[in-house]
């Protein structure tokens, strides 16, 4: 993963391709479910991709979503907003279920 970081507000992010972020030909990262080839389009998707894995909602801080698998120290943390699902996001959800999803271009 390349790109800047930059710091706002008291926030460090990482922005992967800044000279294109606000061009509106860019390609859109999107998740998918590997089992099914099945592209995550909303949250209850996602959540419903989650719990069959074994994953827990949390709902103790309003401003998230939450999901903790008992089995490990692992926690998925996304904004409440579908809208704001970016690529870290995805990439997290990645990492801590290996070979069930996956991000590619759209």
């Amino acid at each position: 993963m390349s790109g800047v970081w930059v710091f706002k507000n008291g926030v460090v992010r990482l922005v992967e391709n800044p000279a294109s972020e606000s061009s509106s030909n860019t390609r859109r990262k999107v998740l998918v479910h590997t089992p099914s080839n099945e592209v995550i389009t909303s949250y209850a998707v996602l959540e419903g991709k989650l719990l069959s894995l074994g994953w827990e909602r949390y709902y103790d801080d309003p401003d998230l979503l939450q999901y903790h698998k008992r089995s490990t120290v692992h926690l998925i943390s996304l904004p409440q907003d579908f809208s704001r699902f970016r690529s870290m996001h995805m990439y997290d959800i990645v990492v801590k279920n290996r070979n069930i999803f996956e991000v590619r271009d759209m």
